[in-house]
């Protein structure tokens, strides 16, 4: 087996054992372009491997799709894909774990009329609620994961011959993830213990509020009572740890929706909707994003944060010090599992339930009256840099350091 075979091998088994840590009896799904296929049949054969009852595949093609948004009628945007919604639902409720993984081109859609992209964002997030009321709750098992493709690897590596792009896209995704580590298992329950340590140091601390200060960023974000901080592992519903990021590098919770006031500048771009949105600045007002100006893709971010009220408020705050295997490594992937782990990031839509004490036993209507936020959307955007301050203040104004100059104060 050649050494690429070998590193793929243990990227399947790290999907399978530490991403979604299927059980014996479990279910899988798993949503791909048909460019992973030889990767996909490897996760296949891993959870089967180790007991799963059914791998179900869901397998898209990104020439189809840019054909469809080019060519398709109207309604097609529109129209909740019901059917979708239904199996992706029926299959949570049955406890199954759920695994996408991309390998979209940035550019996919790059001259797709914005609103057709928006509606069909929209309609789909719609139909998806009650799906993503599990997956945003931590009821079920879910992980997103990548593998390259040469539309990918060109975007990235534009500098090297096109015959090399995608062998060096594949190494680099294999060091961020471990798989270049003598045991990548091992390595990754130590990693997550490293972040868990971060998160109860925060937790401990039961900051009021966070104030960022950074070239082209004041912003202040308060946290609502009880908020709490979690890492790269969750626990789902039965008791069973997943990573729902491979890779991640950060600590994050859920602001309060209406305690959101100032300036905020981004510092990678933003690959959204098979669009790049670049060098962009949000200013809120009581949680609520009032103005927005981007270099690139001004239209692209004006429909995302009119899909619905939610997604003018934020639902997550990231930390990820700029000394991270992935910031390191200067290399910037235009895709946000990526470039999100190298850098401080908040997100625009829904909170996560799991980021507010007895939030996973609430409804919808009892989150949203703790403060979190409610959306059809979910977008990470990153605003970190080494040029980068964060100060946590207490209840009772007492005011101190988390980050300075990008990397953890503590």
């Amino acid at each position: 087996m050649s050494d690429f075979q070998t590193k793929l091998n243990k990227y399947a088994e790290l999907a399978v054992k530490i991403g979604v840590n299927i059980q014996p009896g479990q279910a899988l799904v798993i949503n791909a372009p048909i460019t992973a296929a030889e990767f996909v049949r490897l996760v296949a054969e891993k959870a089967y491997g180790v007991g799963a009852s059914l791998v179900k595949v869901n397998w898209s093609d990104e020439s189809i799709t840019r054909q469809t948004f080019e060519h398709a009628a109207p309604e097609t945007f529109t129209k909740a894909p019901t059917w979708y919604a239904g199996e992706m639902t029926e299959f949570a409720e049955n406890g199954a774990a759920v695994m996408a993984v991309i390998s979209e081109n940035p550019d996919a859609l790059k001259g797709i009329d914005p609103e057709r992209i928006a509606n069909f964002q929209k309609t789909r997030g719609a139909a998806l609620a009650k799906y993503r009321a599990y997956q945003m709750s931590d009821k079920i098992s879910w992980n997103v994961i990548a593998v390259p493709s040469q539309p990918w690897a060109d975007k990235v590596f534009p500098e090297l011959p096109a015959e090399e792009r995608v062998a060096q896209l594949w190494e680099a995704i294999f060091h961020t993830v471990r798989i270049d580590q003598e045991n990548p298992i091992a390595a990754w329950h130590e990693h997550l213990n490293n972040l868990e340590n971060k998160a109860n140091v925060l937790n401990a601390k039961k900051y009021k509020k966070l104030h960022y200060i950074a070239p082209g960023t004041d912003l202040t974000i308060e946290l609502p009572k009880g908020h709490l901080w979690a890492q790269g592992d969750s626990i789902n519903a039965k008791g069973h740890s997943f990573v729902a990021n491979l890779p991640t590098e950060e600590v994050f919770t859920a602001p309060l929706k209406t305690g959101v006031n100032g300036v905020v500048s981004s510092t990678k771009p933003l690959s959204h909707g098979g669009n790049i949105i670049d060098n962009f600045s949000l200013t809120f007002e009581n949680g609520k994003i009032v103005s927005v100006s981007a270099e690139k893709g001004q239209d692209s971010l004006e429909h995302l944060i009119s899909m619905d009220e939610g997604a003018k408020y934020l639902g997550e705050v990231a930390l990820v010090p700029h000394h991270s295997p992935i910031s390191e490594s200067n290399i910037l992937y235009y895709n946000t599992l990526f470039d999100e782990n190298a850098s401080n990031h908040l997100a625009i839509g829904m909170a996560y339930a799991f980021c507010l004490e007895g939030g996973k036993e609430m409804d919808e209507e009892q989150q949203i009256a703790h403060g979190l936020n409610s959306s059809v959307t979910h977008v990470d955007f990153m605003i970190g840099s080494g040029e980068m301050d964060i100060y946590g203040i207490s209840e009772d104004g007492t005011r101190e350091p988390v980050f300075l100059k990008g990397n953890w104060a503590f």
